[in-house]
């Protein structure tokens, strides 16, 4: 029997695995991780189909923040990666515009353009105001109103599956460029492609099997005797410390990191009453992953292409990725492959019984394909796609993250904590590897509560606190 008080994992994502993974490097012996499905990789999993396309369960690229994730990512895969060069652009008004869009606004048709720059100005002049409430009332004073109705309204409104009225203003960061007037200007005078605003100007990308690649390697790499799959958590007794899953095992926990979305964590606690009653006020959207198979050579418009943001109706995907560029071995030998995504909510419903051929048809209408040479048509629906920043949901993270430390509870990831703004795969890895270091040391979670400037390296001795 380990002296060492039991820590469990719940989910095999990259926060499952980060967890999992600091634990063993640290030599702390006593833990177990539990997963629902076969497999690891959660949300970050890939899926090659019957016709020999792989697939991601969304559009994920890789860009960190951080060495130790970098560190983790060479131990998994090596060298087998591909190197890219990010060029991400705005279809709408059947022309093609470099993104960020308002860099290059310059490419619009002249009305458009001209309501575009004297929102800009209007700016200048407007009166200050206390701080935006909503994410439409930022973007309307960061942006002006030309911009936000010809792009930044109807893309959000499409991204989000909610009018950006009922979004908050914490999440945004690094994720929303904003203006220079002058610049713009500047592009405009000089009909200027601005193309070098981003926080992922470059990244890479598995040579074989999908983003889900990764997670199976982070996976073999750790010691299979506390990995345990096909197991669905039924019941967490926090008086107890003890879990249930499906299949009647009983778990003793002293400290848990879950990664189980937050909404359904609390309808599976035992209590308190108050904190369950929470439950229904998380907002999420759903996703629709629709990938295309295409006999033939990649066009010369999307040969360079990664990805592509649509913000006009016509158009049921807001986000399509040209996923063969991302790795010749994404399509079988002689095709090539496009992935869109769809979000759903009750705002937004979505037909799933047509969506497929919904996406074929706007990509034709796009002049991007020609159906008689689709050879795979791949769809799957994400239930939990998005964690949505609804106005009020700090002070109900707040409330909730309280109860459930009170009982050694840690959820992490970009469902248990449904923080958007860190759910990439580099800060998912390391909330689970932070909150290990919270577990064993009392150290701080630093991207958990919104700081990215962790300088985890080296494997530290064997502690415990908090």
């Amino acid at each position: 029997m380990s002296a060492d008080p039991p820590v469990v994992i719940l989910g095999a994502g990259p926060t499952g695995l980060g967890a999992a993974w600091r634990l063993h490097e640290r030599g702390y012996d006593n833990w177990s991780l539990y997963e629902a499905a076969s497999g690891a990789g959660g949300l970050a999993s890939s899926v090659i189909d019957a016709h020999g396309f792989t697939w991601d369960l969304g559009g994920h690229v890789l860009f960190s923040h951080y060495r130790y994730f970098d560190d983790v990512m060479d131990r998994a895969l090596g060298d087998a990666w591909v190197e890219h060069v990010r060029e991400a652009w705005v279809w709408m008004r059947d022309r093609w515009i470099p993104y960020p869009f308002q860099n290059n606004i310059w490419r619009l048709p002249e009305a458009e353009l001209d309501a575009c720059v004297e929102g800009l100005k209007a700016l200048e002049h407007s009166p200050s105001a206390g701080p935006p409430t909503t994410f439409r009332e930022w973007l309307l004073r960061s942006f002006g109103q030309g911009i936000c109705d010809a792009f930044l309204f109807p893309y959000n409104r499409k991204v989000w599956a909610y009018d950006p009225s009922s979004l908050n203003v914490s999440w945004m960061g690094e994720r929303v460029a904003t203006v220079n007037l002058q610049r713009i200007l500047d592009n405009v005078a000089l009909k200027r492609d601005d193309v070098s605003w981003g926080p992922n100007s470059t990244f890479r990308f598995p040579l074989h099997g999908g983003t889900g690649a990764i997670w199976k390697a982070v996976h073999r790499l750790l010691p299979q005797a506390h990995m345990h799959f096909d197991r669905a958590i039924a019941r967490i007794d926090t008086r107890q410390r003890r879990i249930a899953t499906a299949a009647g095992e009983s778990i003793d926990y002293d400290a848990l990191i879950t990664t189980m979305p937050l909404d359904r964590l609390l309808l599976t606690i035992d209590g308190p009453e108050k904190i369950k009653a929470l439950a229904p006020k998380f907002v999420h959207s759903s996703s629709h992953i629709v990938g295309v198979g295409i006999k033939g050579d990649v066009p010369d418009a999307l040969k360079t292409k990664c990805w592509i943001y649509f913000p006009e109706p016509q158009s049921p995907f807001y986000r399509a990725t040209v996923f063969s560029n991302y790795s010749p071995n994404n399509a079988p030998p002689g095709h090539w492959s496009l992935m869109a995504e769809i979000s759903e909510s009750p705002e937004k419903p979505v037909a799933t019984q047509t969506i497929v051929d919904e996406v074929v048809a706007a990509f034709e209408r796009c002049g991007f394909i020609d159906r008689a040479n689709v050879v795979s048509r791949w769809h799957r629906r994400l239930e939990h796609g998005y964690p949505t920043p609804w106005l009020g949901r700090d002070e109900v993270l707040g409330e909730v993250e309280r109860a459930l430390h009170a009982a050694g509870i840690y959820s992490r990831g970009r469902f248990g904590a449904w923080k958007y703004e860190v759910s990439n795969q580099d800060h998912s890895l390391m909330q689970g590897v932070e909150a290990v270091e919270r577990i064993l040391d009392g150290a701080a979670e630093r991207t958990f509560n919104g700081d990215m400037s962790s300088d985890l390296t080296m494997p530290a001795g064997r502690s415990r606190s908090d």
